[in-house]
């Protein structure tokens, strides 16, 4: 295992040195492009870990921490995204691309007991970076320009304990700290005048909430069984800091604000950010062999403050399907028996519209668990690589199409530890 050990390290030296989360001028609205419970293996099945118990004994379900009764080793993961957005627009036939690279997981989790398993984690869970200009001719022959601005991450740090209470019934309970500041700008101006107006928000945020929840897992004939989930977000505890300033300045060389005249400045705090969330979903499988399951997801709609008036985002959901299959896990001598194959697909009912347009969003997936050694599947350290190809938003009522094509990298280390050797 010593000789991998180095390989997460670089990995994560990569990925933190390029930590700039990209994504689409939606991320305007609100608090941006939502990028938790993003893990590579899961992506890669369309999203679905409600019912997802995992076989062997050596991953760790964040997503529902009570679906994690296999789990018997220490498991270290660091995964990595790459994202390749495409974007296009009937206005003036607009295209442009955009590229990003970022850290989106680092956990451990190890079992407590044979019934309690433990797991801790970081994964960025939401951001917004983005510049959208526009410009028109007015009536009187000037140039009106408007360029709205935004960037900031909010990440979430997680502790997760699943708890079996029965061989086929568990409960779980993950706590979720949420932190980052996240800042939009809207400034306005003429070609015949001196001065920007700009509509500046800052959000600074620091919560808690919790989800909890629940797992069934009934063993059938022939090495068969099902799965069912449930999970369910609830309560914010801290709150959001929000601070919008209108005032009226210009720029001198280097981006710095002059002759800053203050119009309005409001201050507020607000608990309702991260909305109430439920899941539910259900899967069938063979032991061992394969695995199929779906999953529907509901986020209830919440108001916020947006460049100083309040914005409602609405409610959504999401409708995913996806499994894996795994040839022979014990055929040591063909390597790609023992790969791991996961696919899947999701569509999701965004939580914006606009001219009675919703902002929705569709996805095909796949992806490879390759184990790293030819040793048994108790000891199935490997990597996990993924792909998602799909498309957001529409050209209908000059809106943007938002095509993307996302890359996933994870590496996962599993082994026995914080156990004493006996010797003879």
């Amino acid at each position: 295992m010593k000789r991998f050990f180095v390989l997460p390290l670089i990995a994560a030296g990569f990925f933190l040195n390029a930590q700039t989360i990209g994504n689409s001028p939606y991320a305007a609205f609100g608090i941006g492009d939502v990028k938790y419970d993003n893990t590579a293996d899961i992506n890669a099945m369309g999203g679905i870990s409600t019912a997802y118990i995992w076989d062997f004994n050596n991953n760790f379900n964040f997503s529902n921490p009570a679906a994690n009764k296999n789990l018997e080793l220490t498991t270290l993961k660091i995964e990595g995204s790459n994202e390749n957005n495409f974007f296009k627009s009937n206005v003036d036939d607009m295209s442009s691309t955009k590229h990003s690279s970022y850290l989106s997981n680092l956990t451990i989790a190890f079992p407590i007991s044979s019934k309690i398993k433990f797991g801790m984690g970081y994964q960025p869970y939401s951001s917004k970076k983005y510049a959208v200009l526009s410009s028109r001719e007015t009536e009187g022959g000037n140039t009106q320009q408007s360029i709205f601005r935004g960037e900031g991450t909010l990440s979430t740090v997680q502790a997760a304990l699943g708890y079996q209470i029965t061989p086929e019934f568990a409960l779980g309970l993950r706590s979720n700290f949420y932190f980052g500041n996240l800042y939009d700008i809207n400034e306005l101006t003429f070609s015949n005048a001196e001065l920007i107006n700009g509509y500046e928000t800052k959000n600074k945020i620091k919560t808690f909430n919790f989800t909890l929840g629940t797992a069934y897992q009934k063993k059938l004939q022939n090495d068969r069984k099902l799965t069912l989930g449930a999970t369910y977000t609830f309560g914010n505890t801290g709150q959001m800091e929000t601070n919008y300033v209108n005032s009226t300045y210009y720029y001198t060389p280097g981006q710095t604000k002059n002759n800053i005249s203050v119009i309005e400045e409001k201050f507020s705090e607000d608990k309702n950010l991260i909305p109430m969330e439920l899941s539910v979903g259900a899967g069938y499988g063979r032991d061992a062999k394969w695995f199929v399951g779906t999953q529907f997801d509901y986020k209830k709609g919440e108001t916020i403050q947006f460049l100083g008036q309040p914005f409602s985002n609405e409610n959504s959901y999401k409708i995913s399907a996806g499994g894996w299959y795994l040839p022979n896990y014990n055929n040591f001598r063909n390597y790609f028996s023992r790969v791991t194959y996961r696919y899947g697909a999701y569509y999701e009912k965004g939580n914006l519209a606009f001219n009675g347009t919703n902002i929705n969003q569709f996805a095909v997936t796949g992806g490879v668990s390759l184990p790293f050694e030819n040793r048994s599947a108790s000891r199935m350290s490997g990597i996990d690589l993924g792909i998602e190809l799909g498309k957001r938003g529409t050209l209908d009522n000059n809106l943007i199409r938002q095509n993307f094509v996302n890359l996933k990298i994870g590496i996962n280390f599993a082994d026995k530890w914080f156990t004493k050797r006996l010797y003879d």
